[in-house]
C-alpha cells in the first residue's frame, strides 16, 4: 500500500458543494491519494459533476449505490474498496486546507498513532467563516470521547496497518454512525491523537443535525443508551459532563469573540 491515502466521501444530492470538496483534495500538497466517492442514489446532477472530474483525474473513483442506504453504508463500501494505507474521511460538503494530508501523516508517523483528528473551523452553507474553531485535545480515549465529543469526520485519519479495518465498518444506523465508529476504534484500544492545527472546514448547513440543538441532544443520549448500551447512571454522568463542557465552550467562545471585536 505504500503511504497512499484513501479519501472516503459519501454523496447524496451534493451538486451544490461537491466540486469545491473534490478540488480541496486535488489541491493537497500530498499527492499520493485516491478518492472514492460513493453516491447514495442522488436525484440531482452530483454524479455528472463527479464524472467530469474523473475524466481528467484517474485518482478519483465513483461507486453508485443501487439503493439509498445512508452515509454509513456508503463509507463502509468505500473502505472495502480502498487500496491506501491511510483512510481519511471527507463529506461531500466539507473542505480540506491544502496541507491537511501532508501535516497529518507527518504527525501520525511522529506519534506512531493509528487514529488521529485535526482541529477544524466551521463555515456556513455559503462557505462563510462562522468564526468558530474546534481545537483537538492531545489525546482522547473512550470515556473522553463520550464526555467531550470533539472529533469530527472531516479531521479523522486512520492508519490501517495499526487499526484493523473491521473497526471501520460503520453500524447500520442513519444518525451518528460516524461517532459510533470512532467509539469502536477507541474501544479496540486505539486512542485518538489530536493535531491542534486548523486544517479543515466543516460546513454547518441549516438542516444539518448539529444545527438542530434538540435533535443533537437526543442523538447524544441515543448514542449512550441505544448504540453503546451504557447504564442509565453512567449515561447520566457522561451527559452531564458533555452538557457542562458544551456550555463552557459556548461561553468561552462568545467571550473570546467579544474581546476580538473590542480589539478591532
Amino acid at each position: 500500500m505504500g503511504n497512499k491515502v484513501t479519501v472516503i466521501t459519501p454523496s447524496y444530492n451534493s451538486a451544490k458543494y461537491i466540486s469545491e470538496t473534490v478540488r480541496s483534495v486535488q489541491n493537497q500538497t500530498y499527492d499520493d491519494w485516491e478518492m472514492i466517492i460513493v453516491d447514495d442514489c442522488s436525484q440531482d446532477n452530483t454524479c455528472e459533476i463527479i464524472e467530469s472530474f474523473i475524466e481528467k483525474d484517474n485518482r478519483i473513483r465513483l461507486i453508485k449505490q443501487e439503493t439509498n442506504q445512508g452515509a454509513g453504508a456508503a463509507r463502509t463500501l468505500a473502505m472495502r474498496n480502498s487500496t491506501g494505507k491511510y483512510i481519511a474521511y471527507l463529506d461531500a460538503d466539507d473542505i480540506w486546507l491544502p496541507d491537511k494530508l501532508e501535516k497529518q501523516i507527518k504527525f501520525m508517523r511522529e506519534k506512531k498513532a493509528g487514529f488521529s483528528c485535526t482541529s477544524y473551523e466551521v463555515i456556513d452553507d455559503k462557505g462563510n467563516d462562522l468564526n468558530k474553531q474546534i481545537h483537538m485535545l492531545p489525546k482522547v480515549d473512550y470515556v473522553g470521547f463520550l464526555t467531550n465529543n470533539l472529533l469530527q469526520t472531516v479531521g479523522i485519519m486512520v492508519d490501517t496497518e495499526i487499526v484493523d479495518k473491521e473497526c471501520l465498518v460503520m453500524p447500520d444506523i442513519r444518525r451518528r454512525q460516524d461517532a459510533a465508529t470512532w467509539l469502536q476504534i477507541l474501544k479496540a484500544g486505539h486512542d485518538c491523537y489530536g493535531l491542534d492545527e486548523v486544517l479543515a472546514q466543516y460546513r454547518r448547513t441549516d438542516n444539518s443535525l448539529s444545527s438542530n440543538k434538540v435533535k443533537a441532544v437526543k442523538g447524544v443520549w441515543s448514542l449512550y443508551r441505544d448504540i453503546e448500551h451504557l447504564s442509565i447512571p453512567f449515561s447520566c454522568y457522561c451527559f452531564v459532563r458533555y452538557a457542562t463542557l458544551a456550555v463552557w465552550k459556548r461561553l468561552y467562545f462568545k467571550k473570546g469573540k467579544k474581546k476580538r471585536h473590542k480589539k478591532v
